[in-house]
């Protein structure tokens, strides 16, 4: 029985035809953002001039406007509809940020240009004793010891009552008590910096005491001490569960894994919220309005006699109203900005340097 082999001839696959759809579709270029905007500045600053509008907010906000309407149509004819709508909410998003950043940088220019005219050594260096206030002259060195003294012993205070408030909320916080705390630091976050000065004017009028740094200092705590339980507690809460098991699992005692655990995790955040809270304290001036009554001369103590402070020092130089006067408040807000910008970046600084560090 013979076994017969037939071969089959190999026939080629045919090819299919080439799709006539590809993913590839029209795009706008990366420049069309700027293109967009050049333009509707261009047509902003035409419609404004025709109209005769003077105001460059009037010409900005049409800009702004013309901005968005022009990202959205090109979008719609070039691309497609969905590619609109996101690039319709990224404009959006963009004129809101141009919006929020143009006061701010505003005035911080003002504040900069006006404020360097008699922004020098001196000027830090010397008090308005022996200088009339319509007088040029003088400088903000009293008023700058004032603030110093009186912020800082608003933080030795307010740090720690609000850090144990905050430990004690987080890890022990049960029942009545816990609510009726978180209730009050509630209502003391919003409560209105004279509310707080009035306060310990009664306690003042009551005990016979005197106007002091101190007594500012006291008022300045009260508004200081939510902050810094409201803030701590966040970074509290944010310690994972598992660090604190851990430990507890090895036979330490609570308060010890509070105390070398927890805090050290958060210390960061907290000094953080520390300085935060510093820089919302430092700029109040009804409190020591009431309580400081503010001088002209240099007081270094801040239990006994009358004390100034940069805010109140800018008040009382813009109420004076003559172009010295003005000059001088401008440049102590200056210092004041200064002052705050600093406390912001060492606790940017301290925050990143005491981060738990991430991998190997």
């Amino acid at each position: 029985m013979s076994t017969t082999h037939t071969s089959v001839q190999e026939r080629p696959t045919p090819t299919p035809p080439e799709s006539k759809t590809t993913l590839r579709s029209r795009s706008l270029p990366r420049w069309a953002p700027l293109g967009f905007a050049a333009v509707s500045i261009a047509l902003g600053v035409g419609i404004g001039t025709a109209a005769g509008w003077e105001s460059r907010i009037q010409w900005g906000l049409i800009s702004a406007l013309l901005f968005v309407v022009i990202s959205y149509i090109a979008t719609t004819a070039v691309e497609n509809q969905r590619q609109a709508k996101d690039r319709l909410a990224t404009s959006l998003v963009w004129v809101c940020f141009l919006l929020a950043i143009v006061p701010l940088a505003s005035l911080i220019w003002t504040t900069v240009s006006r404020g360097m005219k008699v922004l020098d050594g001196y000027f830090l260096t010397h008090s308005m004793a022996g200088v009339l206030g319509t007088e040029p002259g003088g400088g903000v060195y009293h008023a700058l010891i004032g603030t110093l003294e009186q912020v800082g012993i608003a933080t030795v205070i307010s740090a720690p009552l609000g850090l144990l408030t905050a430990v004690y909320l987080v890890e022990y916080g049960k029942g009545a008590l816990a609510k009726a705390v978180t209730f009050f630091v509630d209502v003391m976050t919003g409560i209105p910096s004279i509310v707080a000065g009035l306060f310990i004017l009664s306690i003042m009028l009551m005990a016979g005491l005197q106007p002091s740094g101190l007594m500012g200092s006291l008022a300045l705590t009260i508004l200081m001490i939510p902050v810094v339980v409201r803030s701590t507690e966040e970074m509290l809460k944010l310690v994972p569960n598992e660090l604190r098991e851990a430990s507890l699992a090895l036979g330490i005692p609570k308060w010890r894994t509070i105390l070398k655990v927890v805090i050290p995790t958060a210390l960061g955040g907290i000094t953080t919220g520390v300085m935060l809270a510093i820089a919302r304290i430092a700029g109040e001036t009804a409190p020591i309005m009431l309580l400081v009554f503010g001088a002209q001369l240099i007081n270094p103590n801040p239990f006994e006699g009358a004390q100034s402070s940069l805010p109140f020092y800018i008040w009382e130089q813009y109420k004076i109203g003559s172009e010295a006067s003005y000059d001088r408040a401008w440049a102590a807000a200056l210092v004041l900005i200064v002052f705050v910008m600093l406390l912001n970046l060492v606790a940017r600084g301290i925050a990143r340097w005491k981060a738990p560090k991430t991998g190997r």
